[in-house]
């Protein structure tokens, strides 16, 4: 089943009347349903691609996936920031562009619970670990299968969903790579459940990044703000080595307000250090090393953007050619399948005066794409002199 999510555009004009034109569909993402042999049910998940994605020149990228839990309430405003903040439309880059999946909800107590709750009624809570088997055995290989993946992944959740990410990040093993949890509901971890927890931990935990909001609910907000602390103290205790993650208080949001800015800061937090501007390079190895310290915090390689390194050799271009080579060296290694890569590498080695090189990189970027006419030509150029 897939039906097209969009915003309607209307127009009021005049005083009393109603107009409304025709108008086309801004487009958001789509609706797509699958069958859970885990779960027994069918479930529903929206998926948001990035801008490049169908751009047939970029046929080559693959892309992160972020996985929304309370897919259904979040779905709408995180892919627009998702979209803001990594679009070249925009020229933000704050983070890389990725794949939105939104997990629409059927019962918040069974799937975000993973601890059974005893309670004087009966209830159907604890079915945490069943749901994160639905997500890692039959969703994320689904998501791979459908789209252009590069298998890192980020899970989002807030509320009960915050209690679960928190959940999946301490357990031993985990497909996801980093975790967001907003304001998450500890009601349920008691200070003995919660050290049970912490001593069960293994290192793998420390492979993963996790970022924990804390909302300001006012006095009834305190025993569980004071959870978080004490979680994120004992996971400082047990890292080895400095605790790839962050703590953060908002005294002026809500429950309800922190997901939206804490999803900014998650995000921010996670791809720190992404977003550094070409003015502040002044060599290749400086931007290798600043980008394997960001590899090595997310344990998972994180290659400079093709962008920006593009703009770097261009920059370089006018004044050091040797340097504008070497970055566009790193572009087409990093990045194989991109014909603007190789293109790009042509100008630098014809720049040189190595006119071989350069009709064999042009000769590559042909290649991967038959339609790049600025390499057709200057391969002409170059064998007419």
């Amino acid at each position: 089943m897939k039906n097209i999510l969009f915003i309607t555009l209307i127009t009021f004009l005049g005083f009393n009347k109603l107009h409304s034109q025709e108008s086309d569909q801004i487009v958001i993402g789509t609706k797509h349903s699958m069958h859970s042999s885990i779960l027994d049910e069918e479930r529903s998940y929206w998926i948001s691609l990035p801008d490049s994605y169908n751009d047939a020149s970029a046929s080559y990228k693959k892309y992160p996936v972020l996985v929304l839990l309370d897919g259904n309430l979040h779905f709408k405003s995180i892919t627009g920031m998702v979209n803001y903040m990594s679009s070249d439309r925009y020229r933000s880059y704050k983070i890389p562009e990725m794949i939105v999946v939104g997990i629409v909800n059927v019962d918040r107590r069974r799937d975000y619970t993973p601890d059974k709750i005893v309670t004087t009624r009966k209830n159907n809570s604890g079915g945490g670990e069943k749901f994160l088997s639905f997500l890692e055995k039959e969703l994320l290989p689904l998501i791979d299968q459908k789209y252009r993946t590069d298998r890192y992944r980020i899970l989002y959740g807030h509320s009960l969903g915050g209690l679960l990410t928190t959940h999946a990040y301490m357990k031993e093993s985990s497909s996801f790579n980093s975790f967001i949890a907003v304001d998450p509901s500890f009601g349920t971890w008691d200070s003995e459940t919660m050290d049970r927890k912490l001593d069960s931990l293994t290192q793998n935990s420390f492979d993963r990044y996790l970022y924990i909001s804390t909302a300001n609910w006012g006095k009834r907000n305190i025993r569980n703000r004071d959870r978080h602390i004490r979680l994120f103290e004992g996971l400082n205790s047990k890292s080895k080595d400095v605790f790839p993650g962050r703590l953060e208080y908002f005294e002026d949001e809500s429950h309800t307000s922190v997901p939206i800015i804490s999803f900014y800061n998650g995000i921010s937090r996670i791809y720190e250090g992404y977003s550094i501007s070409y003015r502040d390079i002044t060599s290749q190895e400086q931007l290798v090393n600043h980008f394997k310290s960001i590899s090595d915090r997310l344990s998972w390689k994180i290659n400079p953007p093709e962008s920006l390194v593009n703009q770097l050799g261009y920059t370089a271009l006018r004044n050091d050619k040797t340097m504008a080579l070497e970055y566009f060296v790193l572009n087409t290694q990093n990045y194989p399948k991109s014909y603007n890569a190789f293109d790009s590498l042509g100008e630098a080695y014809e720049a040189l005066g190595n006119t071989k090189k350069a009709v064999e990189s042009y000769q590559v970027s042909l290649k991967l794409n038959p339609n790049n006419t600025n390499a057709e030509n200057r391969i002409k150029a170059i064998k007419s002199n």
